[in-house]
């Protein structure tokens, strides 16, 4: 084993493609797991999609069988309401996302506008009315959402995203995530976002490293995307493992100049490589 990776306490695992797909455990996912724990190791999980609340990821993991509390769950909604109740509480949001996340943003003070309108009423909320824009996942994205988010970027809303990722592994394939609405709305307004909470970002950082109670260099950050997970985890000065049950092919990795210290077929094979 090499030397870093002995003084490894702390295990950060991304969920989509790395813990699970859909509805079914990656294989080894719930032995690798609990084979931590056991040795004493503290376990999180961290998401950057806000689609569920984190209790319905824990109840998901724990169904799974992999015994989970709301507070070992953190979630790219989570960490951008968490940001920004300290740093912007009074601003008017408007989201392009699900329910759950202005839910989220609710629970931490957050005005979103438009979310308890009904369709006639949704019509007439104009950049006036909208401080922020916020860009989420969203299966109900459409044409009005775009628009009504555009115009509030060029009138000068501010800019701000749970997560970047172009698309989301699932069962049969990958499906565009929150980072394909960027990307059309970087183009239309030639901006990026003010803020991004979800991985690689250091807003995530701070809050998981904070409820893990342990510096970044006795973590390990684990992942199915290298542009994600894996940065994330380097940026930190943690130490990182790449999954190919995801998005990352062996062949990606095989071209960085700065690799992961672990290259796992699926987190099954975690164990062995630690402890």
């Amino acid at each position: 084993m090499p030397r870093q990776l002995q003084t490894i306490d702390g295990f950060l695992f991304d969920l989509d493609g790395t813990v699970y797909l859909g509805e079914a455990a990656i294989s080894g996912a719930v032995d690798a797991i609990a084979t931590l724990r056991q040795c004493g190791k503290k376990v999180m999980f961290v998401s950057n999609k806000p689609l569920e609340p984190r209790t319905a990821y824990a109840e998901k993991l724990t169904r799974l069988g992999i015994p989970t509390a709301p507070d070992d769950v953190i979630t790219s909604g989570y960490v951008l309401g968490h940001h920004l109740a300290k740093t912007a509480p009074n601003q008017r949001l408007y989201v392009i996302g699900e329910k759950n996340l202005i839910e989220e943003l609710n629970q931490h003070g957050l005005k979103v506008v438009g979310e308890l309108l009904d369709q006639d009423e949704q019509d007439v909320i104009t950049p006036v009315n909208i401080e922020a824009v916020v860009v989420a996942f969203d299966r109900t994205l459409d044409y009005r959402k775009l628009n009504t988010a555009y115009q509030a970027l060029i009138n000068g809303a501010r800019f701000y995203a749970t997560n970047g990722d172009k698309t989301c592994p699932m069962p049969g394939g990958a499906v565009p995530d929150a980072g394909a609405t960027l990307a059309a709305l970087e183009a239309l307004t030639g901006r990026r976002p003010d803020v991004l909470a979800g991985k690689p970002s250091s807003l995530t950082v701070e809050v998981v490293l904070d409820r893990m109670g342990l510096p970044a260099e006795r973590c390990m950050m684990i992942g199915d995307r290298l542009e994600t997970d894996i940065l994330m985890g380097q940026q930190a000065g943690m130490a990182t493992a790449v999954v190919l049950s995801g998005v990352s092919k062996r062949a990606d990795v095989a071209v960085m100049e700065r690799p992961p210290n672990l290259v796992l077929e699926t987190i099954g094979e975690l164990p062995a490589s630690i402890v």
